[in-house]
Order: structure tokens, then sequence, then C-alpha cells
């Protein structure tokens, strides 16, 4: 009987601890992050692609699962973007670049509103990017503050700049399709 109840607590044990991580293009992505004081859930995660190249992994993550898009980006609750850079191809410029093009497609090309706070946001990827960098971009409630590789490098307020940003990866034009879908665990 004891081995019995040894071996049901290793196996529970095992797939708990397989549960604590998933893979995905080689990056281990943690099931919860927290940060800022809020605990938060992966929703998924998934790889930014270009004609068939890897670019970074992208989690989602939440203080409540859900696979609708739309209200993950209206919500006013905590959740962070974590991008992990695979590929030596990712560049300051080509993210900035980027990210431009994020926000005129999130914004259906209406970014003058959000100027100041996208060129703001801009100035946090200006430094050197390299394979095995870490970015979080974190929205606590009230503002979005990116951090790479754990080092704060300054944060945007507003909801509706959260809305527009989250809109890059999770909106009607995302950056990638399959990305939008892993992030929202499809």
């Amino acid at each position: 009987m004891k081995k019995q109840i040894l071996a049901l607590f290793l196996v529970v044990f095992a797939t708990f601890s397989l549960n604590a991580q998933k893979t995905v293009s080689g990056v281990k992505v943690d099931e919860k992050l927290s940060l800022e004081g809020k605990d938060l859930t992966l929703n998924g995660a998934g790889i930014r692609e270009k004609m068939w190249i890897d670019l970074y992994v992208g989690s989602l993550y939440v203080t409540k699962k859900s696979t609708d898009a739309q209200s993950i980006i209206d919500s006013k609750d905590a959740a962070a973007i974590q991008l992990n850079i695979v590929s030596g191809m990712i560049s300051s410029e080509k993210m900035i670049s980027a990210v431009n093009e994020g926000f005129e497609n999130s914004t259906n090309k209406n970014t003058a509103p959000l100027k100041a706070k996208i060129d703001k946001f801009k100035g946090f990827f200006t430094d050197k990017i390299v394979k095995g960098d870490k970015f979080i971009i974190m929205y606590n409630g009230s503002e979005v503050t990116v951090y790479k590789n754990g080092v704060k490098k300054g944060s945007v307020d507003g909801h509706d700049f959260k809305k527009a940003l989250f809109g890059i990866w999770l909106g009607k034009k995302p950056a990638d399709d399959d990305l939008k879908d892993g992030m929202l665990g499809k």
C-alpha cells in the first residue's frame, strides 16, 4: 500500500512539475509571472515568424485566462507580454520599425492621439538587441512598463495606450496570426 501511495505521489508531482513550464522554440516559458506585486498566469505562447525564420517567442500573461482577444485588449486588469528574442536578425531598428507598423495596424492608422506615448515607448528599444534578450511589457492597471533582461526601461501611462499596444499582437490585424492564436491558448 505504501508503494502505491508513493507511486501515485510521484506521478502527481511529476505531472505538476511538467506543467510548471512549457517550451516554445527552445524557450522555457513559465506558467506564472509575478511582477510589480501582480501574479499572472500564462494565457498562451507562440512564435513570431517571418519567412520561416523564428524571431521571438511571445507569451501572454493575464489574471484570468481567456481566448477572447478583444476582452483581453479592453481589460483594465493587469497583464503582460513577454518577448524572448530567439534570432540574431532582430535589431533595435527592426524592432522599432515593427512597433511602428504594429501601432498603425492596431489603431487603424490613427496613431496621432498616441504619438507622444508611442515615441516614448519606442525609446525603450533603442539599446542593442541580441539573441537571448527578454522583454517584459507589463500593464499594471494604469501604465505600461517595459523591462529588458530584468532592468526597467521606463513606463507609459494610460489604458488607451495599453489597448493599442496589446492590439499589436491580439488585434484584428496582428503581427502574426499564428502567434496571436498561441497567445490566446488556441
